[in-house]
């Protein structure tokens, strides 16, 4: 043990912030699985991977599409250099 001791103000936070996070964390879960199962239906009827479309929220959510373009690009050049592109 750390040695550290919490006071009764002290315990009671921790207990909410504990309870709060562990709520916050199961509703996270619960909407991330809805999100994959929908992610899921969406990429079967568009006849596309799940993981770009995945991608795609992220980008879209992060507003790092030109950014990812660029790494794309870079990585294009890297293996069109090094003889290694389809």
């Amino acid at each position: 043990m750390s040695g550290k001791t919490f006071n009764g103000e002290q315990k009671l936070k921790l207990t909410q912030i504990i309870n709060e996070g562990m709520q916050v964390m199961h509703e996270i879960e619960t909407l991330n699985g809805g999100l994959t199962d929908t992610i899921k239906a969406v990429a079967e009827e568009l006849e596309i991977k799940p993981a770009v479309l995945k991608k795609a929220i992220k980008l879209a959510h992060k507003a790092e599409f030109g950014k990812a373009k660029q790494d794309h690009e870079t990585l294009e050049t890297i293996l069109e250099t090094v003889g290694k592109t389809l």
